[in-house]
Parts: structure tokens; sequence; C-alpha cells
């Protein structure tokens, strides 16, 4: 499928030096032409940016010979939790001693960011190197965005003899382009309204579509307490182990620095992540269910280190800016948010000044009227660079009409809303910027350097 639905801050938004590409980037001696070149490239080669559907993936993945990208392979899928889950299972591996890949989006400030290589991310010239075996292959098969990347990555996750790979969904599951691979386990981290233009307007239509990652007797990890109804048939259909938090395994905590994993006959005492918020025990308790379900041993000590040093940009990322906390994170749809509120609760109570801005098609108020009891004022932030999908704060404002958030200011830029939001919240106050990729990103590139 499609290219990440998320922001395209790859070739022109946040990448500088993208020329535009109306032709395919020549080699330039012995060296392919550069990312930026093959970034703006790949954003022009299919006339929609979201083209559901597998056939034009496999087939261009069957002419470049992939198979199984490494040894062992987890995919991981659903609404929120993704990126989170993906860090641990592959901070828990690579402290076992595996050799790693892990393939993720959308990326915040570097296209590189998608492709990591025992820990690393891919650096530019490996990933033109990439996107040349992806273009020397398709012929005339239009491929989105998503499409040519997730290739690129499983060309070079397969010349690198991996143990595990961990995929993450752009979108959906049922028809994602990481669905070409067959995973020895799935994760489905959780199940709600987003993106439902092209997975259904209800839960269980969306959750038929992420059960789509799942494999006939393999198993399948479920991070909802009371999965959709379409998961569970389609796992039982199908013959997936379906393996159910609060259910099948436990994440239980013991105090401030430690919690408990949980299954029929076992246990394991661990510290708590180091990514913070509630949720991320969920997310954490997914990973070592994930990787326990693989076949083999991975011993504790590899649990305890994987999950205290996991890290994800632009997860409840702190900041302090003239002595105001800064709080950026992506949360960007209810779910999202009620997660935000439950960790702004769990916070001594400070005045708090939310920095928002969401895309057009998210349901933005659905996320302030999650958050509305724990943030004092409001500044909207429009992100009208950010594709046919960007609306300007005006507009995002209108359609706030009825909540908390109905009159705030509105700032053209989500720098301008931050600045105002530091001067509104005074010597204890505190900032939390959030909402869409677009603005955790802009964001943090300002605060970094301002550093």
């Amino acid at each position: 499928l499609p290219k990440r639905m998320e922001p395209r801050i790859g070739a022109g938004w946040l990448m500088s030096g993208c020329r535009s590409a109306g032709t395919r980037p020549d080699n330039n001696g012995m060296h392919t032409r550069p990312l930026s070149d093959w970034l703006a490239y790949i954003e022009q080669q299919h006339p929609k940016s979201i083209a559901m559907g597998l056939e034009r993936v496999r087939e261009v993945a069957t002419r470049m010979g992939l198979g199984k990208p490494a040894k062992r392979v987890i995919t991981v899928g659903g609404t929120n939790g993704k990126g989170s889950t993906v860090a641990f299972i592959e901070a828990i591996a690579r402290a076992h001693g595996w050799k790693t890949g892990a393939y993720t989006s959308p990326h915040l400030l570097r296209y590189n960011e998608r492709v990591r290589i025992d820990g690393a991310d891919v650096e530019d010239d490996v990933l033109a190197e990439g996107f040349e075996a992806v273009e020397a292959a398709r012929g005339e098969t239009p491929l989105t965005y998503f499409e040519y990347g997730t290739l690129c990555a499983l060309w070079l996750f397969a010349r690198a003899k991996l143990d595990l790979v961990v995929l993450e969904v752009g979108l959906g599951g049922r028809l994602d382009a990481v669905n070409i691979v067959d995973a020895d386990v799935a994760v489905i981290t959780t199940v709600d309204l987003d993106h439902q233009a092209w997975l259904g307007d209800n839960i269980e239509s969306i959750g038929f579509e992420k059960a789509g990652i799942a494999r006939p007797f393999k198993p399948l990890v479920l991070g909802d307490d009371d999965p959709p109804a379409s998961v569970l048939r389609h796992a039982y259909a199908i013959g997936a182990q379906s393996w159910r938090i609060a259910n099948d395994f436990f994440a239980e905590p013991l105090d401030a620095t430690t919690w408990r994993w949980r299954e029929v006959g076992h246990a394991m005492t661990l510290p708590r992540p180091a990514l913070d918020a509630p949720v991320q025990l969920r997310n954490a308790a997914c990973a070592v269910a994930a990787l326990r379900a693989l076949p083999g041993r991975i011993e504790r000590q590899a649990y305890v280190e994987g999950i205290a040093n996991a890290q994800v940009v632009g997860r409840l990322q702190r900041f302090r800016r003239d002595g105001v906390d800064v709080v950026v994170d992506v949360g960007h749809n209810p779910q999202a948010a009620r997660a935000l509120a439950m960790w702004l609760r769990a916070q001594p109570r400070r005045r708090t000044i939310a920095v928002y801005a969401a895309l057009a098609d998210k349901d933005a108020a659905g996320v302030v009227s999650a958050l509305a009891a724990q943030v004092d004022a409001w500044q909207l932030a429009g992100l009208a660079d950010a594709g046919p999908r960007g609306q300007d704060a005006a507009a995002l404002r209108q359609r706030l009409a009825g909540t908390e958030a109905a009159t705030a200011e509105a700032h053209e830029t989500p720098v301008a809303a931050l600045e105002a939001a530091l001067q509104a919240a005074g010597a204890d106050g505190r900032v939390l910027v959030f909402g869409s990729f677009h603005v955790t990103a802009v964001a943090l590139r300002w605060l970094n350097d301002v550093a």
C-alpha cells in the first residue's frame, strides 16, 4: 500500500536540497544520485499518494527476488503505539545479541530514520542504492512513495543478513505494502478510529483491515483488552494463535520503578520503560509477548536492558525553554489524546498550554475534547505547507466550534504558536505540542536550533 498517510516529510517539506524530479535520477559515475533527488523523484511516480492494493508492489518484489528479509520477522500494526512497540522489540533483540533491522514511518527529521540496521539509521548513499534497485526492477509499474520505501528497505535488509526484522505497518494492514512479507509473529497494538476514509468508519471495519497482517497458524499478539470481534473472527478463521493482553499475558505495575510481565507458568520483574506515559507499559508488554512467541529463548537480562534503553523521538519528548517545560508528542487522534490526558493527570498539576495543529482529515474536535480537562489554554497552528491534507489555523478553529479551543488564538505557523504558548505559560507552566507528525517535526527543529 500506500505511502504512509502521516506526513510526506521527506521530499520537499522538511528535506532541504530536493530538486524537482520529473525524470529518474541518473547514475553519477559509480555512485547513485543523492538521496534528496530520489525522494523528490519517488513522490511523483504514482498519480495518487494512497493506492490501496498489493498487486503492484508484490510484482516488483518478485522481480527484485525479494523473499523473507531475515531469519525472523515481526510485523507491528495498530492505531497507536506501533513505533514504540517496534523500538522495544528492536532494543530487546539487540541486547540479546541479534543483528536487527527496523522499518518505521513516517520520519520526523530525516528520511533515514525509517530504515535502521543494527540500531543505526541507514546512510544516504545506501538508501540511494536501494532506490536504484527498486527503480531498475519496476519497469513501467507505478509505485507510491511508501511502496518505493518499503521495497528499498526489504532489499537492504535482505543484503544485511539479519537475525530479526521488525516491520511497522504504514496504514491499516491487509493492503499495506509491508504485508507482502509473511511475518512469524504479528502484533496489533490497538484498534481505534483513524484514517476512516481508507479503512472504514467503524471499529469493526478498521479491525478487519488491521487483522490482515496475521498469518495462518502463527502467533498474533493483541494489545487491546477487548479487541474488536472482527480481529478475533479473522484470527479464528485462519488459525492464527491469538495472544491477548489481560487475558493470555499481563502487565502488572509493582512500584515506581518496576513492573511484572506474566503469563501462565512464567513471570519476569522488569524496569519501567524509559519511554514515559502509562500506555508505554502496554507497548512494552506487547513487545515482550511478540519476542516470546518466536522460537528460542531470550534471557531476562535482554528484556531488562531493552525496556530500560528503548527510545523514540517525539514521544513525550521533553525540553526546557525560557524556564518553561515543553513536551512534544506525535499524538494525532482521539485515542492518542486520551493517552496524553492520562499522562497529564499523573503529573503534578501545573498550568498547561497546548499548541495544537492537525491535518484536515483528523477528528480535531474529538482530540480537543479528550484533553480539555487537562489543558488550561490552547494555541492553534496552521499546517498550510503540509500538502493537500494541510489546513490553516483559521480552518482548524472553525472545525473546533463548540469545543474548549473554539476561541483560541490562531497562528500561521507552529513556531509562532509555540512562541505564544511559552509567553502564556508563565514561569511554572508547561507547554504541550502535539497533533501531527508535521507539528512535532517543526517543533523539534526549532527547539533543537534554539537549544
